[in-house]
C-alpha cells in the first residue's frame, strides 16, 4: 500500500488526466486539495477555464457525477476512506 502522500499524488494525477481529456485548455487546469478531515475525507478542488466549465460539468451534471464516481473508486482502491471533488 503506498504512503498517504503518494496516494494523494496519484489521485491528483488521475483527476488531471481525466479532466485534460475533456477541456480545450489543459494549461488552465488547477487542482488543490484540503487536508483530510477527522473522518479522513479529502476534498480536491478542480479549477478549469470558464469556457471549459460546461465540458467538465456536462448535461445535467452527468460528467461531473462520473468524474466523482471514478475518483471515489480510486480512493477505495488505495485505501482512502473517501474523496470529494468540487468543481469551480
Amino acid at each position: 500500500m503506498p504512503a498517504r502522500n503518494e496516494v494523494f499524488l496519484i489521485m491528483k494525477e488521475l483527476l488531471f488526466a481525466i479532466t485534460a481529456g475533456l477541456v480545450e485548455d489543459p494549461s488552465a487546469i488547477e487542482i488543490t486539495q484540503d487536508e483530510p478531515d477527522a473522518e479522513g475525507v479529502v476534498v480536491f478542488h478542480l479549477h478549469v477555464a470558464e469556457s471549459d466549465m460546461g465540458r467538465v460539468i456536462g448535461r445535467q451534471g452527468r460528467i461531473a457525477k462520473a468524474l466523482r464516481t471514478v475518483m471515489r473508486s480510486g480512493a477505495i482502491r488505495h485505501g482512502m476512506p473517501s474523496v470529494a471533488v468540487l468543481i469551480n
